[in-house]
């Protein structure tokens, strides 16, 4: 089934360490539309809300010695079960009961990637997932299902 694996989030007023992506787990969480996740200090840009990424991704990239701990590739929600690397631009999420989520551009990751990481970006481009913004809020939580939805 295809499920919520993962949900971490960066709070308002955290530092931000320079060497890593530090993140919080969430066993749930409140998806705001035109935000992103309740308190997360990087919601509110117009189109980069979430960070999107595949449980199966993620398993690939630990075994080239990636660090995928939840949050260290950057992600905030993990997805099992889908092939999130190739969701074209525009597709429709349903997370949950209510919330739906529209994907706006691939990510591709930065310098800062790299340095974290301690590897070069080039190996995982077109593996780190999809951007997208919130269109309708609602609650979410690890285990959720995961749906790709029409207009």
């Amino acid at each position: 089934m295809t499920q919520i694996a993962s949900i971490v989030y960066k709070p308002e007023g955290q530092p931000v360490p320079e060497n890593d992506f530090l993140r919080v787990d969430l066993e749930q969480a409140w998806l705001i539309a035109g935000y992103g996740i309740e308190g997360d200090r990087k919601g509110g840009h117009p189109d980069r809300q979430l960070n999107l990424m595949s449980y199966e991704t993620l398993t690939n990239l630990r075994a080239q010695g990636y660090y995928t701990e939840p949050g260290q590739m950057g992600e905030q929600i993990v997805i099992h079960q889908m092939d999130v690397d190739n969701l074209p631009i525009g597709a429709r999420l349903k997370l949950g009961a209510e919330a739906i989520i529209e994907v706006v551009e691939r990510r591709n990751g930065c310098q800062r990637f790299s340095q974290i990481q301690g590897k070069p970006l080039e190996p995982v481009k077109g593996l780190m997932g999809v951007m997208a913004r919130v269109i309708q809020g609602g609650m979410i939580q690890i285990g959720d299902p995961v749906k790709l939805i029409q207009d």
